[in-house]
């Protein structure tokens, strides 16, 4: 089979193409992504010579290109591409209107055109809005909330995904997951900005209190639900995929701060964020009953890799933080 996947030079898509490529042996995967600020063509050095593999640079908005890719001989799309950090959104939501929305229709309006090719769209928890402490967690039946220019785009492409699929008859899946971590996410991130800030000795800058709870997946098992629900979920179906890891920013920056040997002095305490979201939480029952998946990586264990692999791979995000 071969496979079209947009947004596979980011994080989440070339940690998902990697892992394609591995668990599907017979497979081909076209890569195609415009390597804005977010997508390295490092993150898949490791795959420039395997002849199942092909990176184009080129925009999800360029409904040519697209056609010409899908013209191909692909079966499958995996949507990964989007405008994704809440801080860029807030400053400025052009492009994130332009490329998760308008991207998101152009990519559909060309599986269409190639025969219904099956679409598979990676969506977030954050179109569901925010939890309080000890509400119920989000769940595929939780009416969307979105809160910043992010989760609008994201929710409004979602509502796209499932247009088509009623109204065209489109082969579609959708997924909705909490915050992934793990190698090779952009050091703007959480996660990454805090173990690479102590690592460089610098301060790591925690907004308002350090309240604010996300559940944490680690971006393999992402993959592998994304992966079985493309295997054997149900066409018109969304399924939501957390990682059992409700952790608040001050737990984790607390456990950072321990794996790197370093104490409250390194703590930077901001300004909060403009409309920062309590609380997200996933209740993944559907996907772990009707599809067999779950979350394997503990979060305690998953941190302690990917600490691990930032240690290991300082030549990879020095330059992005340049």
């Amino acid at each position: 089979m071969k496979i079209l996947v947009t947004g596979g030079a980011g994080f989440i898509g070339s940690n998902f193409i990697r892992y394609w490529l591995s668990a599907h042996p017979q497979d081909e995967i076209v890569n195609l992504d415009l390597l804005t600020y977010a997508g390295n063509p490092d993150n898949l050095l490791d795959l420039a010579d395997n002849p199942r593999y092909r990176f184009v640079r080129g925009d999800i908005c360029d409904a040519p290109l697209v056609d010409s890719l899908l013209g191909a001989g692909c079966e499958l799309i995996v949507h990964f591409a989007a405008e994704s950090h809440v801080d860029r959104s807030i400053k400025d939501s052009a492009s994130f209107i332009r490329t998760n929305v308008e991207g998101t229709r152009t990519l559909l309006d060309a599986a269409r055109r190639n025969g219904g090719i099956r679409f598979h769209h990676i969506s977030t928890d954050e179109v569901f809005g925010s939890l309080e402490m000890g509400a119920p967690a989000f769940t595929e039946r939780t009416p969307y909330d979105p809160r910043s220019p992010y989760s609008a785009s994201k929710a409004s492409s979602d509502h796209l995904v499932r247009a088509y699929h009623h109204t065209y008859g489109l082969p579609v899946t959708i997924s909705n997951c909490s915050n992934n971590y793990g190698p090779y996410q952009y050091p703007e991130k959480f996660i990454p900005l805090f173990i690479t800030n102590l690592l460089e000795g610098k301060k790591v800058p925690l907004y308002g209190s350090g309240r604010n709870i996300r559940d944490w997946i680690h971006v393999d098992d992402h993959n592998r639900g994304v992966d079985r629900i493309i295997q054997k979920g149900k066409i018109g179906e969304t399924y939501c995929l957390g990682g059992r890891g409700e952790k608040s920013n001050r737990e984790i920056t607390d456990l950072i701060l321990n794996l790197l040997g370093k104490d409250e002095s390194s703590v930077e305490y901001v300004d909060d964020r403009p409309g920062h979201d309590l609380r997200y939480a996933i209740d993944f029952s559907k996907v772990q009953s009707e599809l067999g998946w779950e979350p394997q990586i503990d979060f305690s264990a998953g941190l302690t890799d990917t600490v691990r692999w930032y240690r290991e791979h300082e030549a990879w995000w020095k330059k992005l933080k340049q």
